[in-house]
């Protein structure tokens, strides 16, 4: 085994349309709605995937509550891609495309659309042309020839800044293997040092982690909304 994340499943955005979201995405970039659902073990709320391929999707979550949350440039949404957020934010997406040719494409594409875009742009390791989605999504699209060579593209100067010592950058590139226990390894409690998920109604969240395993998988939401007829 592998014992490290080798892609992403989806990206999960809120938002207060997922209709509006939906027509975007579809519209104008061409990815096919693959689930719109009542989302798991969440009251009031829906969730829906838009396909990158079979493995990756980009995933929208709607709840009442979310049109009631101002959003605010520089704090909730960076805006556009060389703009700031509050930490733990999504400063902007970036969406993969497999050469020039289909960047311009999409360029095209966009732009038929009343979309603006600017680029490409050479980033050196990537090409990229960047827009704005609703509700203030900041989002490119890159192609790469290659892969990041690391040699290249990490910066002494940034990593002095950023506070990190020659054996955590060793560290950072090569990250130690996990030898893998099975699934063997106990819940911690919540006094670990975590990080710990949050906004969670009072004593709700000690209660899910004191859970057991079976508990959380017997409590699964697994079948489709829609049967399929024999």
């Amino acid at each position: 085994m592998s014992n490290k994340v080798e892609g992403l499943h989806h990206l999960a955005i809120a938002t207060a349309n997922i209709k509006v979201q939906i027509e975007f995405f579809t519209d104008k970039l061409g990815m096919e709605l693959v689930a719109l659902y009542w989302m798991h073990a969440a009251k009031d709320t829906w969730h829906g995937f838009l396909r990158l391929n079979d493995e990756s999707s980009v995933a929208f979550v709607q709840h009442p509550k979310i049109a009631q949350i101002p959003a605010q440039f520089g704090v909730t949404h960076a805006g556009h891609p060389t703009a700031i957020s509050a930490g733990g934010t999504m400063q902007h997406l970036a969406l993969k495309v497999k050469s020039r040719s289909e960047l311009l494409a999409m360029r095209d594409r966009l732009r038929s659309k009343g979309v603006p875009v600017l680029g490409p742009v050479d980033h050196g390791f990537c090409e990229s042309i960047y827009f704005a989605g609703p509700e203030g999504l900041s989002l490119e699209l890159a192609c790469s020839d290659a892969a990041i060579d690391p040699g290249s593209w990490i910066d002494p100067d940034v990593v002095a800044r950023a506070g990190i010592s020659a054996e955590e950058l060793e560290r950072y590139k090569r990250p130690a293997r996990y030898e893998d226990q099975g699934g063997a390894v106990a819940q911690p409690d919540a006094s670990a040092p975590g990080p710990h998920m949050t906004n969670y109604p009072q004593g709700v969240y000690e209660k899910l982690i004191a859970l057991s395993d079976q508990a959380i998988w017997d409590a699964s939401e697994a079948e489709p909304p829609v049967s399929k007829k024999q």
